[in-house]
C-alpha cells in the first residue's frame, strides 16, 4: 500500500467522486468523507507527493493546480462568505500526494 488515496482510490476509478472542476491535469472534486460543511479537494492527475517535493519540472502543473483552486475557492467564498484553503504536510499529510482543501462552514469531525 502506498498510501495514496488519490492515486489508489480516485484517479484510479476504484472510488467514485462528485466532480467540482475538471482540467487535463487536475481534478477539484467533494471529498469522500467531509471534515466541513463545504469541503472540496483539489489533486494533480499526475502523482506528486507534497507541496515540498514540486521539482522544476512540474511547475507548469503545479501553475495549473494553483489556478484550479483559485477558481474553485472564489466559488465558494461568493457562494458561501469565506472559506480556507489548506495541504499538509509530513506528518499531517494523511495521503502522501499533494492535495488542497477548499473548505468552508463549521468543522463536522
Amino acid at each position: 500500500m502506498t498510501n495514496d488515496f488519490y492515486c489508489d482510490e480516485v484517479l484510479s476509478g476504484n472510488t467514485e467522486v462528485d466532480k467540482v472542476h475538471e482540467t487535463e491535469n487536475v481534478l477539484a472534486y467533494h471529498h469522500t468523507r467531509p471534515a466541513y460543511q463545504v469541503h472540496i479537494v483539489a489533486i494533480p492527475k499526475k502523482h506528486i507527493p507534497s507541496l515540498t517535493k514540486v521539482e522544476e519540472h512540474d511547475l507548469g502543473l503545479f501553475s495549473e493546480l494553483m489556478e484550479v483552486v483559485r477558481t474553485v475557492a472564489e466559488k465558494v467564498e461568493d457562494k458561501h462568505g469565506a472559506c480556507r484553503v489548506i495541504t499538509n504536510l509530513g506528518r499531517y499529510q494523511d495521503s502522501k500526494h499533494l492535495h488542497w482543501h477548499i473548505v468552508s462552514g463549521e468543522k463536522l469531525i
